[in-house]
């Protein structure tokens, strides 16, 4: 037989996205450290997220025992409204746009989701919420690029949004040599479209 095994775990995360405009509107601030730093690492921007908990890889039986709480939980909370602002990075590897906005409701759903997350018997590294997305990796020896590109678009100021969705993500990460690539699990909409513009 020649099919493959499907893998017995996956890499698991529980994240906001935001919309399609929004991520251009960043795209469009980044255009030209695309062309200055081609050799970085770029995540593609269809997987640009705000990850709420990191759950690491985790058996694929568990995944479906997380669908109903998270489920129920995003119906019960308020979609928060968010923009994204600002650059930055991690020491000189990982360059990230900030998030601005509703941050208390922000905090309050990675906690809820979190909790949520333990209630199904899942347990996993707990680390501070620092919202951002993540858009770019410096390759091994590259020390200057990240501060540069941060650098670039530290003024930027995105228009607000909704976060609509809560999404349960699976990535290839460590898999295989080529980039990282996510797929939603399972997304859920926030507060059932029950709030006021």
């Amino acid at each position: 037989m020649n099919e493959e095994t499907p893998p017995a775990t996956v890499r698991v995360f529980i994240a906001l996205a935001p919309p399609d405009h929004a991520k251009e509107e960043l795209a469009r601030e980044l255009r030209p450290a695309y062309g200055t730093h081609p050799s970085m690492r770029w995540n593609r921007i269809e997987d640009w997220h705000i990850t709420l908990a990191f759950l690491g890889e985790l058996p694929v039986t568990t995944v479906p025992l997380l669908r109903q709480p998270l489920a129920g939980l995003a119906a019960a909370r308020p979609a928060p409204r968010l923009a994204l602002r600002g650059s930055g990075h991690f020491d000189d590897r990982v360059v990230w746009s900030g998030v601005d906005g509703e941050l208390d409701a922000l905090h309050l759903l990675a906690t809820d989701v979190r909790t949520a997350v333990k209630r199904c018997g899942v347990t996993f590294v707990e680390r501070p919420l620092r919202p951002h997305l993540t858009l770019a990796r410096a390759r091994r020896g590259d020390r200057t690029s990240t501060a540069e590109i941060a650098a670039g678009f530290a003024g930027f100021s995105g228009t607000p949004w909704l976060a609509e969705r809560l999404h349960l993500v699976g990535s290839n990460a460590g898999r295989s040599r080529g980039p990282i690539h996510y797929r939603d699990i399972e997304a859920w909409p926030l507060g059932s479209g029950h709030r006021s513009a």
